[in-house]
């Protein structure tokens, strides 16, 4: 018997392969081998940071130069404008969600399952944006084609950025690796916004821009000289916008051709194992459950609305309440240039003294300045000083939100392991908040310059204008800046927390990989037997 047992098992070990063979002989050493982690590379890292450019580099160029294209170039009256920015921005939010929903519901491919949207959105976005830059000849029907073209644009771009906003979770699965690839990225976006403003601001800034002088002008105007060089400088400033659209599209496809040919996602080892994709709406029924997400996209929200109004209004602000019709894209690009620098000095302070720390000295270091702005007389000097100073809050309003989402999705995943495929909601929902306030702020002031008087292409605005757009740049975002401050007191993710959760998240992954090994073995034993 001893001996008919010994032959048979000698038959089997002959008809199985060594390393299957070898897997069942020694289980606990097979445990016990340390999983190497998964190291991302500087090649790696600056691919995807390339990436965040063509959002950042778009969104800078509308973001600081729509508003006063319209009322200034375009000729369009301030209430349709308010209602193009508004219900631009608003669908803008609202294609985040939409578009997060159909990427949950996408496969995974041989590129992946974010990849494909951005590969194809991105040649019908650069013709969106470029034909957002475009006067047609028919002034009655400019209002519908700017809203067209910017709503389609937003609409292809969201389908760019929010598929490469949840490829930080799939870039690596190492906590400190994904920190280290989002300050690759918000260095890069910052010089995207750098990029986008001294393309924008100085091709544009070339072009003589008419204005009208004084409230008679528009019968000055008239005079046949006079309307002769309006109208040709008029055309100019036109085709300047045209040229910076052209090189900023450029640049949008190159990064993109970067971004897909640098980066390969890679799925979690228990997300592998999942048979079933959990629906949409149970995702976003979860994800609006979670605590800390809530409280981080709530102080966000407000310190994001901040900046954001000072974005939409600075270009009018300098040139009407602060007299430096010459010399506002030079101050977005000294905004710009401090921001990019202080990039990195934020992420080792982040590392060092903790993301809640740094939330907290980095975006409020921004209000002495916004306060400086309000009180002080018109002075170029200090007004580059106050823009130098107020790029290093810029660049932690930059880093902070992007670093911190990644530790909230973790949080997520350890206290809902078997819900996969949520982080384009996340992301997605966070921006739709964001854009959709954003929105608001921007429709909200582009019609309080309509109530206080603005006159189109005037050279020089009433004093309750001038006054309202102080108090746009200055005063309401010192409001919005402390109210968030505020909220984030109530989120609960610090140093420690982060630390435990990455310890739990690790032990997740090595039980699935290792559940993954044993269950790949025995199936393969199996069906040799």
């Amino acid at each position: 018997m001893a001996k008919g047992e010994g032959a048979e098992s000698g038959s089997a070990a002959g008809l199985l392969p060594t390393g299957i063979l070898q897997a069942g002989e020694r289980p606990a050493q097979a445990k016990k081998e340390p999983k190497k982690k998964q190291q991302l590379t500087i090649c790696n890292k600056l691919c995807y940071a390339v990436g965040g450019a063509p959002y950042q580099v778009t969104g800078c160029a509308l973001g600081f130069f729509l508003q006063i294209y319209l009322l200034d170039v375009a000729q369009v009256d301030p209430f349709p404008a308010s209602i193009i920015l508004f219900v631009g921005r608003a669908w803008d939010a609202f294609t985040d969600p939409l578009v997060g929903f159909c990427i949950s519901k996408s496969s995974w491919t041989r590129l992946g399952r974010l990849m494909p949207w951005i590969i194809f959105s991105t040649p019908l976005a650069i013709i969106a944006y470029f034909l957002i830059w475009f006067v047609p000849d028919f002034p009655q029907v400019q209002p519908l084609w700017y809203l067209l073209f910017y709503c389609l644009f937003e609409t292809l771009v969201t389908c760019f950025h929010v598929p490469y906003s949840a490829l930080t979770m799939f870039i690596s699965t190492e906590q400190s690796e994904r920190d280290s690839a989002t300050a690759y990225r918000m260095t890069v976006e910052v010089l995207g916004t750098v990029l986008g403003t001294a393309i924008q601001g100085q091709i544009v800034g070339q072009a003589d821009t008419p204005c009208l002088q004084g409230p008679n002008s528009s019968a000055v105007a008239l005079g046949s000289a006079n309307h002769t060089h309006s109208t040709t400088s008029l055309k100019d400033t036109q085709n300047a916008y045209l040229l910076a659209a052209g090189v900023i599209a450029s640049i949008y496809v190159i990064c993109a051709v970067i971004l897909v040919l640098g980066v390969r996602e890679q799925r979690e080892p228990y997300e592998t194992q999942q048979a079933e994709q959990m629906s949409f709406f149970r995702g976003l029924r979860l994800v609006m459950s979670h605590g800390p997400y809530i409280k981080l996209i709530a102080g966000f929200l407000f310190t994001s609305l901040a900046f954001m109004l000072v974005e939409g209004n600075f270009a009018l602000f300098c040139t009407y309440t602060l007299g430096f019709r010459n010399e506002f894209q030079n101050l977005l690009l000294a905004i710009m240039l401090s921001a990019t620098f202080t990039i990195p000095i934020w992420q080792w302070f982040l590392t060092r003294f903790g993301k809640k720390t740094a939330v907290y000295i980095g975006i409020s270091s921004a209000v002495p300045f916004l306060i400086l702005v309000a009180l002080m007389e018109r002075n170029l000097i200090i007004t580059y000083v106050v823009a130098v100073a107020a790029g290093i809050s810029v660049a932690a309003a930059f880093l902070l939100p992007w670093s911190m989402l990644p530790d909230v999705i973790d949080d997520f995943h350890l206290k809902q392991p078997h819900s996969h495929g949520t982080e384009p909601i996340f992301f997605s929902f966070y921006v739709f908040f964001t854009k959709f306030a954003s929105g608001i702020s921007l429709g909200i002031s582009t019609l309080s310059l309509d109530f206080a008087g603005y006159r189109t292409r005037s050279c020089s605005q009433p004093a309750r204008v001038r006054f309202t757009l102080k108090m746009l740049v200055t005063m309401a975002p010192i409001v919005l800046i402390l109210l968030g401050l505020l909220l984030f007191k109530l989120y609960p993710i610090d140093e420690e927390k982060r630390r435990q959760n990455k310890k739990a998240l690790q032990a997740l992954r090595d039980e699935a990989s290792s559940s993954g090994c044993s269950d790949t073995d025995s199936t393969e034993l199996a069906s040799i037997l």
